[in-house]
């Protein structure tokens, strides 16, 4: 239940004073319906309908004395008009308090987006690789959404609690005896339905658990649609889908059964209850007609709001794990923060202006074996260096640490001398324009695309980044030019030609660092050649860096850094480690050369 209770905290702290307003409404309610409800019967009595013994009732007592003479037709008139009233008012409470409710929900859920995407999107790049993407996903739409409805259902229990206690204030002024037997058997009620509560949770926990099992599944199906359709994996794909969602079917089935197992055992406890009570009041307490009318009044107003705490208490149980996974979330989101919204503001790019240094540098991915080992190495400013090796050797580990993702174990980076230290990271990283391997595009048009990266480009800048790159042709012969939509994640475009805008994408931004991860790898001979033109032509300009698998596009680097499970082996010029007789270098370039 803290969990449920942090985030009622955060409720209190977001809505002010407004669900104060929005409690005394609740208050309101209650005491216009358990004034019109408990003493409609009375009030009918005083008429000369029923007779009852006012000496029993107080309320009656006082006023009978008030509709004493009255002609019946007239105090009847009075009284139902009193209670059209009553039900008038509650009605326009009622319209005020859930709008009012909807309002502090919904503010709340929007709170609840920002302050947990803000604390995703400003964590350090350790926070992703420890988590699945879908998960953070699921957290983010169907979880949030769970945590948004336990809060308003802990506000239905507490309305709920309200109702009853003013409903048992009236009660016992009219009738004691019946009120404290109800009472009674109601919190009895409550008490022994702890496993119920108890299954609820579990079951809840299940359901968050499928919900990720769902979403995970999904997202690597649909992002892997080409290979499943390629290699007719569909019936091993829908055997998997059937399977999860028979799974889900019978959480929710387990769920129903559990929560109409409670209502029927309720249900069944009333009815016996109320037998009892018609026969103790008959034989025991001597009941006239009209005090068991007051009684069944009694015992149906009040029971329901008995078995409703103890429904409510029961959601709210299935609901405290969705609770749970947000608030760890949110608390590993903080503990690797990195950065807080706003400081990118007045900060500008950094410039290379001697070079890059790595000193004695290591890093392991948790408690792993070490991914890099003693790095030392030293980047020019505006030249061209390569990073080279065989697969899983530490290349995009290195650069990931360069570009400040990672923080190494030991060691340090320095820029012109100076180390790069948390508060140096913006700064480096508007410095830095980064081309993936796998290219990521948004699906939206390439221009919207493009100016990503540079939100004031002008026309002539976009044509120039792509002349760059090697776009421009293709671009000019698509219908509707920059304004084509390219589809989920470029899917409309081959993919040399979603590497090359995003190649034109990080040039437009104008960096002082480009950094190229296999950036060449979807383009065909003569599209790389441009390509390396354009790069020779940026030598002096930019620092480049590039991690390279196709030997062939490093020809013209300043130098070479060769990379071997995790520790550099070679750095040198291309013809010089080419050379080298034994050398890992040239053995890669001898089987890519054949």
């Amino acid at each position: 239940m803290k969990q449920l209770l942090y985030f009622v905290k955060k409720l209190h702290i977001f809505s002010g004073k407004i669900i104060y307003f929005n409690l005394i409404s609740m208050i309101l309610i209650g005491l216009v319906e358990g004034i019109g409800i408990f003493m409609l019967i009375p009030l009918i009595g005083v008429t000369g309908i029923f007779h009852l013994p006012v000496s029993d009732i107080s309320i009656i007592a006082m006023l009978t004395s008030l509709f004493r003479g009255m002609p019946e037709t007239i105090s009847l008139t009075i009284i139902l008009g009193a209670y059209v009233l009553l039900i008038v008012a509650q009605s326009f409470f009622k319209r005020y308090q859930t709008i009012l409710s909807v309002k502090i929900q919904q503010g709340f859920i929007r709170h609840l987006k920002e302050e947990t995407y803000n604390r995703i999107i400003y964590a350090n790049w350790n926070f992703f690789l420890k988590r699945r993407r879908s998960d953070i996903i699921n957290l983010m739409t169907t979880e949030i959404f769970r945590v948004s409805g336990g809060t308003n259902l802990f506000f239905q229990f507490l309305s709920s609690v309200i109702f009853t206690f003013i409903q048992v204030s009236l009660a016992m002024w009219i009738s004691f005896k019946m009120t404290a037997l109800v009472l009674f058997f109601g919190i009895a009620l409550i008490i022994t339905s702890r496993k119920f509560i108890k299954k609820s949770q579990t079951l809840g926990s299940e359901s968050v658990r499928l919900s990720k099992e769902y979403l995970a599944g999904m997202t690597d199906h649909l992002n892997g649609i080409k290979e499943i359709k390629s290699n007719s994996l569909e019936e091993t794909h829908a055997a998997w889908f059937l399977n999860l969602n028979k799974k889900i079917e019978k959480n929710i089935v387990n769920f129903a059964r559990l929560s109409t197992k409670s209502q029927l055992i309720y249900q069944v406890i009333s009815a016996l209850l109320i037998a009892v009570f018609v026969f103790l009041s008959i034989k025991m307490f001597k009941a006239q007609p009209a005090q068991l009318m007051i009684i069944t009044v009694i015992f149906s107003r009040l029971w329901p709001k008995f078995s409703g705490i103890q429904a409510n208490l029961e959601q709210i149980a299935a609901v405290l794990p969705s609770f749970k996974a947000l608030l760890d979330l949110q608390k590993e989101g903080m503990e690797e923060r990195e950065q807080n919204p706003g400081d990118h503001q007045n900060i500008k790019p950094l410039s290379v202006k001697e070079g890059i240094e790595c000193s004695d540098l290591y890093f392991k991915y948790n408690q792993e074996k070490l991914a890099l080992e003693n790095i030392n190495l030293y980047i020019p400013s505006n030249g061209m260096t390569a990073i080279v090796g065989r697969s899983g050797a530490g290349k995009s580990t290195l650069v990931d640490i360069l570009m400040g993702l990672n923080r190494p174990e030991k060691g340090k980076v320095s820029i012109d001398g100076v180390t790069v230290e948390k508060e140096h990271l913006i700064s480096l990283r508007k410095s830095i324009s980064y081309v993936p391997q796998d290219p990521f595009l948004f699906n939206t048009t390439i221009r919207e695309n493009l100016l990503l990266n540079a939100p004031n480009a002008k026309e002539e800048s976009l044509w120039e980044a792509l002349e760059f790159s090697a776009a421009a042709d293709f671009i000019r012969k698509l219908p509707e030019g920059l304004d084509t939509l390219i589809g989920d994640r470029g899917i409309r475009l081959s993919g040399g030609e979603r590497q090359r805008i995003v190649l034109a994408r990080a040039i437009l931004r104008k960096p002082s660092i480009l950094i190229l991860d296999e950036a060449t790898s979807a383009l065909d001979s003569e599209n790389e050649s441009k390509i390396q033109q354009a790069l020779e032509k940026m030598k002096g300009k930019i620092t480049i860096i590039i991690i390279a698998h196709r030997l062939s596009t490093i020809r013209n680097a300043d130098q070479l850094i060769v990379l071997d499970n995790g520790r550099i082996i070679q750095k040198g010029g291309y013809h010089q480690l080419s050379n080298e007789k034994g050398g890992v270098f040239r053995e890669l370039l001898f089987r890519q050369l054949g």
